[in-house]
């Protein structure tokens, strides 16, 4: 989600679900590793342990991996709705979707 024209304190909102507790840490572990491998590293991060809601907060992104029952019941989509999508295209080195 673009969010430069609707808020200061970050300019995209990455929201991602997983099924389960496992899944979310390996989404987030995942993040920052190809983050790091850039030399992105994440300011904050909260929630790993529950993994409930993984927030990975990058300063001008902030990365939220929740459980599909957090998403819905936050949703984030409609409480930030004045917020323009971004598609992310796939990746042309392995045809996976980013």
């Amino acid at each position: 989600m673009d969010l430069r024209e609707v808020t200061s304190f970050t300019d995209y909102f990455v929201i991602c679900s997983g099924s389960n507790t496992r899944q979310n840490q390996a989404i987030a572990d995942g993040i920052e590793k190809d983050l790091a491998e850039i030399g992105e590293r994440a300011n904050s991060s909260e929630g790993y342990q529950t993994a409930e809601w993984i927030l990975l907060d990058y300063g001008d992104m902030v990365i939220h991996v929740m459980s599909t029952e957090a998403r819905s019941f936050y949703d984030l989509e409609r409480l930030w709705r004045t917020a323009k999508p971004v598609e992310i295209p796939p990746d042309p080195a392995d045809g996976r979707v980013n």
